[in-house]
């Protein structure tokens, strides 16, 4: 549920100012002298920001109207601090989320503080991208649901700084459960380099 209040504008550009910045502290040198005085002003931050009040997910991002309405075709939101997808999540992958049809895809770029091996992603990153997406087909289905299992066959490596596509789409169901898979392709060579399966269990809310 995108949030487009004044707080919640100010909130995303926060968390894409940290996304930033990860990026920049692994993906650049920098003398000690910087290196500390990066350390003191985010610690001197989170001191400012620990005597507010605790936040707490709206109720209705999980249920009401977010299953009662279909998910739009073109660009779709999604809970602002969603860890991989949300605008304002400092772990987010600036994640642009498009339906087409019965499929979803997200387009990124990963980027310096997502590497594993030398010059490729870790495959954690892969992992919950692959989650984070195929969620977005339970939108499409008007149908909540939790993971339950989640499978990814890494078939190369998932390079940094290239444009990537993650796509899903519900290939089974069977009462509550709904197995949704999808691929993940290196746009500009047009290969695929992972390959998911998930099996998720629907839930009433």
């Amino acid at each position: 549920m995108l949030d487009d209040s004044p707080d919640g504008e100010c909130r995303a550009a926060a968390g894409a100012a940290i996304r930033r910045l990860g990026h920049s502290l692994v993906g650049h040198e920098a003398d000690t002298e910087l290196l500390d005085e990066v350390a003191t002003t985010i610690d001197d931050l989170t001191r400012r920001l620990d005597p507010g009040s605790p936040r707490q997910r709206p109720p209705d991002s999980f249920g009401g109207k977010s299953w009662t309405e279909p998910l739009p075709e073109g660009i779709v939101g999604a809970y602002d601090d969603r860890p991989f997808s949300g605008r304002s999540s400092p772990w987010g992958l600036d994640l642009e989320v498009h339906r087409r049809g019965d499929e979803v895809e997200g387009l990124l770029t990963l980027g310096a503080a997502h590497e594993g091996a030398p010059g490729r992603s870790h495959g954690g990153i892969v992992a919950g991208l692959f989650d984070d997406v195929f969620g977005f087909v339970l939108g499409i289905l008007q149908q909540p649901a939790y993971t339950g299992e989640l499978v990814v066959r890494y078939e190369r490596p998932t390079p940094l700084q290239s444009q990537l596509a993650c796509r899903g789409r519900l290939a089974e169901r069977d009462g509550r459960k709904l197995w949704i898979e999808g691929e993940l392709v290196d746009v500009e060579r047009d290969e695929v380099v992972a390959r998911g399966r998930g099996l998720f269990i629907t839930v009433s809310v």
